[in-house]
Formats: C-alpha cells, structure tokens, sequence
C-alpha cells in the first residue's frame, strides 16, 4: 500500500482543436453578343467584368473569413442537465455556485485568478483549507451574488462573468435570460458515487476549458487507491466489517446522517465497511435522532466539515441532552472528524485519493496500519501539485477546527 500510494502518476493529454476553412475563388468569363461594337469597346467591357469577379471574389473570402472568427469565439457544450448551449471559448471571469467546485476548478485551471465569485459555504471552506495557502487569490472572490443560497441577478452582473457554473433549474435560466451562459454541475446523477462523480465533473470541465492533464492524472490515482484498499478489505469476513455512522450534521436541534443515497453511502463501500443508514431511502442528508443511533450502536463514527462538532462533543455529552456514553464507538474511542485539504472532504474532489486511504486507515487499522497518512499526504501534493507542505498545514488538514463548517 504504501508503495503504491508513493507513486507518482504520469500522464498527457493532449486535446488539440484543428480549423479548416476553404476558400472559394470567382471567376467569370464575360462573352459579348452585341452585333457592331468596335473590338475596343467589347475589350473595354470584358476588363470591367473580369474587375467585377475578383471584387466579388474577395467580398466572399472575406465574408468566409468573417464567419470563421465568429465561429471560433464560441463552442457548444451539454451540461448535467442536459441543457445543450453556447459558451465562449475564451474565458476569463466565472462565477462559481456550488460549493464544492471552487477547489477542484482552482485545481484544474491551475490557479484561481480567474474565479471571480463563489459562495459564501466556499468562502468558508477556503479561508480554513489548503486551498487558500496554496491559491491566495480564491480570498478576492466576491460572495455578494449568493443571498440566502439564491442568486442575486443584479449582484451577480455587477461581477461581469463570462460564465457560470454549478447552477441548474429556474436559477439557471434567469442566469441565461440574464444572457450569460450558465452550466449545471450534478452530485446525485450518479448514485453519489465519489469517483465516478469526481469524473464526470472534469469531463465537463474539459468540455468548458478544454483539458487538464493533472486533473486526470489525480483522477486515475484515486482509481489505483481504491484497488489497493479493495484487495486488502475483500478478506474481510461479513462479521468483521466495521459498522459506520456519517454524522453529517450535530447541533442541540438537529443529527443527520448519510442513507443509501449520499456520499456515506459511497465511502463505506469504498473501504469494504457497513454503511449504518443504509436502510434508509432519503436522498442527501437524513434527519435521526438518539434512539436511532442507540439501535444501530456503530463500531465507528465519523464526523464531517458540514457540522463544528468534533469528537470531544460526543465523549462528553456537550451538545443538547443527548447521551453517547453508551454508544460502542464512543466507548471505544473511535469517533473521528473528516480531514479537511482542498474543501470539506465528505464530498468528491481534490482530497478524495487522501481521504481515501485516511478513512481506510481509521476504520481498520489493523490492515491498513503500515500507512503514514501524513506522508502519503505530502507526497501527493508534492508529486501532483509540485506543492511541498508544511508540518502545520499537515496538522490542520488532519485536525481540522470547528469555524470550517459555518455557512
């Protein structure tokens, strides 16, 4: 495992874009039948047609040239929604509305200079993670188009974009009626799959920018990942895997966790164990309560970025009346808070291979206890991002602090 985490991953992937034109010559042959005009005059008559064709000629090629360089300003692309629409080919100024997106695109376009926009859960996210450290510039983005998770029309052209991503819906079209193009990113269109959903959204990158080799390089690591820790759990007998519970959101009012459809789902059959919720039919989060967990009694419990718990709340019975004490991953000290690198990782993106292995690591140690998460970690950004990281970076990417989940 651990040699297979050190490698680094190479790849080119080159898309290139050919334009051919075809230029079309006009020639007229001019014939006189008048009777009794002098040989001079049908001279005369035959240069000013001949004159006449080449001027046409050019009016064309120019015309054709004309069509060619309105043509190449814009491509035509089908987003999530299946919404097939144009969009310009150079792109200098995009907002992004889905909070997860700022940091895989950053990642993709190999800088965030040119996202002008996101919202204010991204901001968040981005001012405690990896992500503002390594692209300081993601911190100038406005948030002032998001209100209350709506889009603010008028706020939103104040920020001039070329495009818009991450919208869908009635919100897309007021955006387009607005006339800016607007792209629909889904997270549920594949059964909340995380690697397959991580794909699909560079696929539509690549769709809109055109190609990132690094992107696709990280895509395939976390693929090489999932199979090294598959061929480790697949000895797992069906009494030996680890029950686990997604403690999405915790507050004195409201516990939710991850049903069959959300990305707990994926996660526990990422690493061979058993998904608690699975049970139940809720798409996204789902609302439980005290008796619900006391029924399901985990082995593991992990916490995500989406809540400020951490496991200290549940060792001592800090949040509303609620008892953990006698819930067996509490009593066996094995309640854990998400990493949190490029964005709160519960969700598909940069972090996924890491968190991957972390998860791997924490839930069954006794296979996966030869690895140095910390390193894997440092090698990762290293090899891939050419970004070397700093022990205090490592402790906060790993212990990650309550303000990253406000929103």
């Amino acid at each position: 495992m651990k040699k297979l985490v050190s490698m680094i991953l190479t790849g080119v992937l080159v898309l290139s874009l050919t334009a051919c034109g075809n230029t079309n010559t006009a020639s007229d042959a001019a014939e006189s039948t008048t009777v009794g005009v002098e040989e001079s005059a049908v001279t005369e008559e035959s240069s000013e047609t001949e004159t006449t064709g080449e001027t046409t000629a050019e009016e064309t090629t120019a015309e054709e040239e004309t069509e060619s360089t309105e043509s190449a300003a814009t491509k035509t692309i089908v987003d999530h929604d299946g919404v097939e629409m144009e969009i310009p080919t150079e792109i200098n100024r995009i907002v992004v509305n889905a909070w997860q997106l700022p940091a895989p695109l950053a990642v993709y376009l190999g800088g965030a200079e040119k996202i002008v926009g996101i919202a204010p859960a991204s901001m968040v996210a981005a001012e405690n993670s990896v992500l503002s450290d390594i692209y300081t510039e993601i911190l100038n983005a406005s948030t002032s188009f998001n209100q209350g998770g709506e889009i603010n029309i008028e706020e939103l052209l104040k920020l001039d974009p070329d495009i818009v991503i991450g919208v869908s819906g009635e919100q897309a079209q007021s955006i387009r009626d607005a006339g800016i193009p607007a792209v629909s990113f889904s997270v549920s269109q594949w059964d909340y799959d995380l690697i397959e959903t991580n794909d699909e959204w560079i696929k539509l990158f690549d769709q809109i920018f055109g190609g990132s080799e690094l992107s696709n390089n990280v895509a395939e690591y976390s693929k090489q990942v999932h199979a090294a820790i598959q061929e480790k759990v697949s000895t797992l007998a069906e009494e030996d895997k680890k029950k686990v519970m997604f403690l999405f959101t915790y507050s004195d009012s409201t516990m939710t966790t991850s049903g069959k459809s959300f990305f707990g789902q994926s996660w526990c059959d990422l690493i061979g164990a058993v998904n608690v919720g699975e049970e139940i039919e809720t798409v996204g989060s789902a609302s439980i309560n005290m008796e619900q967990v006391y029924e399901w009694n985990p082995d593991v419990i992990i916490i995500t970025n989406f809540t400020s718990a951490q496991p200290e709340d549940l060792y001592n019975n800090t949040i509303g009346s609620d008892d953990w004490s006698t819930v067996n991953a509490v009593k066996n000290g094995q309640v854990y808070k998400m990493p949190l690198g490029w964005y709160r990782s519960y969700t598909p993106g940069v972090d996924t291979p890491i968190t991957l292995q972390w998860l791997a690591q924490t839930v069954y140690p006794e296979l996966f206890g030869d690895v140095d998460i910390e390193q894997v970690a440092k090698d990762y950004f290293k090899d891939y991002y050419e970004i070397e990281l700093t022990d205090e970076q490592m402790e906060n990417m790993f212990n990650p602090s309550s303000e990253a989940s406000a929103y």
